[in-house]
């Protein structure tokens, strides 16, 4: 029997019980009595008679007060479709990833919008993959049925046909609804699954818990098989959580269950008081931070110096009283204090810099203290931007300036692996440490798929020469994707190797489709000769207006950067000289050669 189907990075929670005291409610000398979060869960899934379990079971209970009170506890169950060919693959990312990401998502957005974007972000990801299959109705698909408890509030999250039930008065209370279409003489088919289309309906609703709850995941391969009356037995008895999920799947197994089969069973111990901070019901926005300088503090953070400041933000190096940490604190621009698209753009930057995990991605920090303002900290990176390094460094070797082309590049695929497109990588947005590594270091124009957000082209207010390195599509008003991002590069790769910009500064002007028409490419040879043919040709098609002559992919476009394109080399001149040159020996040898055959056959 397999239970806990969680990824590592998840608690392993076979029988958890946690109580954590409730930071609105400490001990004081009067008596008054603690109130604390108290909850135990059980999870088992089997593949029961099938070959494969396709099934897949998580939750996650922080251990830090700061996070429980903020986050709360998430736990979910999903069942792939038998008949796709990646169902085990569909369940085992949407339950891992719902609560990963969950957990990722700032502290100031609410349950239903975080868990409503992350799960719409899941469902384009699986859809996307199932297009792979050249079968119409196979692919990436599965149910899902996933609840956060916060504070005093239960949130569900609902998709297909698998359950969520509460015991009440000793009767199951199904929760959620089943998404079955009816097709006659007792067949059915699944009407809503996850990664079954680009759009996902997802059933949201909440409620209030009370200490005693208990609540039952279940897939259909128990549901099915088990009644209810058996499930209130099993649940009323005196077994602790982990042993019920394993009874519930053992009876499943006895009724001649024919599916995989998988339950989770949670029940409240006790709850904590309500919460001032508790963003459940809260919904006012936290304050933007006052005007900072030097020596202040700000929940439990020193102001060194402001690093960076324009019309929409400010970056700060800020010390971490506690432990001396040196880090980035980011802070909205007061200029937008009622703008609530700024602010939610503003949150969402912090959200997305802790999806992305990679050395060439500056990292988004989580905190361990509540905050009274709206600000996000990230890592310190000592060095410079890569525009100040490029003047202080003319004509960098081709070694080092493929280095940081290949960092660039890594860092966009991290981006790009979470279905997400920069949109505005520039020099000023790269920062090379002091060990000469690139990091992308700005989210503020990132785009994220699949969150039913419509694409916003990007603005240029005060940020003068940005529209030299955004792709030209972007600015007319179209998302071109991975081959925006992949512009954007090539244009860097382009500035590093010549010192100069690919269409000079007319770029700057140009305001419709006509008149970049009218800019022509101007060879990377001109200003650096040491540049091959091949190598310039990369560089033009990864710059090309139109998509379809531009590379579709990071790993072609690096590809032709190391290895000469054959194709690039058919009309070079200097290749054309070479095998003239070669042609000519190849005449004279066989003329010498046919020469002392001729003179071997008269004197012999």
């Amino acid at each position: 029997m397999e239970s806990n189907q969680t990824s590592n990075s998840l608690t392993n929670t076979k029988h958890s019980r946690v109580s954590v005291n409730d930071p609105g409610s400490e001990n004081s000398n009067s008596g008054s009595e603690t109130t604390y979060l108290s909850v135990e869960i059980g999870q088992c899934t089997t593949k029961g008679v099938k070959e494969q379990n396709e099934d897949h079971v998580g939750s996650f209970v922080p251990t830090a007060s700061i996070q429980l009170e903020n986050k709360g506890i998430a736990l979910a169950v999903a069942d792939g479709v038998s008949s796709a060919e990646a169902g085990r693959e569909a369940s085992q990312t949407a339950v891992n990833n719902f609560i990963e990401d969950y957990f990722q998502t700032p502290d100031t957005w609410s349950v239903s919008h975080s868990g409503q974007k992350i799960l719409t972000a899941i469902n384009l990801k699986l859809y996307r993959k199932s297009h792979a299959f050249t079968n119409e109705e196979k692919g990436f698909l599965c149910t899902f049925s996933g609840m956060i408890i916060k504070s005093r509030i239960a949130h569900v999250f609902h998709a297909g046909d698998s359950r969520i039930y509460q015991l009440v008065d000793n009767q199951l209370k199904q929760i959620t609804h089943d998404h079955i279409a009816m097709l006659g003489q007792g067949r059915s088919i699944l009407a809503r699954a996850v990664g079954m289309d680009s759009q996902l309906n997802i059933d949201y609703s909440k409620f209030e818990i009370k200490k005693g709850d208990v609540y039952l995941l279940t897939s259909d391969g128990v549901h099915d098989f088990v009644e209810q009356e058996q499930l209130v037995e099993v649940l009323k008895s005196d077994l602790n959580e982990q042993q019920k999920s394993e009874a519930i799947v053992t009876k499943a197994k006895e009724n001649k269950s024919d599916d995989n089969i998988s339950c989770l069973v949670l029940s409240i111990k006790s709850l904590p008081n309500q919460s001032l901070n508790d963003f459940n019901t809260q919904l006012t926005r936290l304050p933007f931070p006052p005007d900072l300088s030097p020596g202040m503090s700000i929940d439990g953070f020193k102001i060194i110096k402001e690093i960076f400041a324009s019309s929409r933000s400010q970056l700060y190096l800020v010390e971490v009283e506690a432990t001396g940490e040196l880090v980035v604190m980011k802070t909205p621009s007061i200029n937008f204090e009622g703008d609530t698209s700024y602010i939610d753009r503003f949150i969402q930057e912090e959200w997305i810099g802790r999806r992305i995990d990679t050395p060439y991605v500056v990292k988004t920090l989580m905190q361990n203290h509540q905050r009274n303002f709206l600000y996000y900290i990230m890592e310190y990176v000592k060095g410079e931007t890569l525009e100040v390094w490029m003047k202080k460094n003319p004509f960098p070797s081709p070694k080092v300036a493929i280095k940081i082309v290949e960092q660039v590049a890594k860092g966009l695929e991290a981006f790009h692996n979470q279905e997400t497109i920069h949109q505005d990588l520039k020099p000023g947005n790269v920062m090379i440490d002091e060990n000469g590594d690139a990091k992308i270091v700005d989210f503020g124009s990132v785009y994220v798929a699949g969150i039913a957000e419509i694409f916003r082209p990007i603005k240029h207010e005060g940020a003068l020469g940005t529209a030299t390195y955004s792709d030209p599509h972007y600015l007319l008003g179209t998302n071109s994707g991975v081959q925006g991002d992949l512009y954007a590069l090539a244009t860097i790769t382009y500035e590093l190797f010549t010192g100069e910009l690919p269409f000079g500064k007319a770029i700057e002007e140009c305001q419709s489709a006509m008149d970049y028409d009218r800019l022509r490419y101007r060879s990377a040879n001109q200003f650096n000769p040491i540049i091959p043919l091949w190598f310039d040709r990369t560089l033009e098609r990864g710059l090309a207006f139109e998509l379809e002559e531009r590379y579709s992919t990071l790993e072609e476009f690096l590809n032709d950067l190391h290895n000469p394109n054959p194709d690039y080399l058919l009309d070079d001149p200097s290749y054309k000289k070479d095998k003239n040159q070669a042609l000519f020996w190849q005449f004279i040898s066989g003329f010498m050669l046919l020469t002392i055959i001729l003179i071997f056959i008269l004197f012999s």
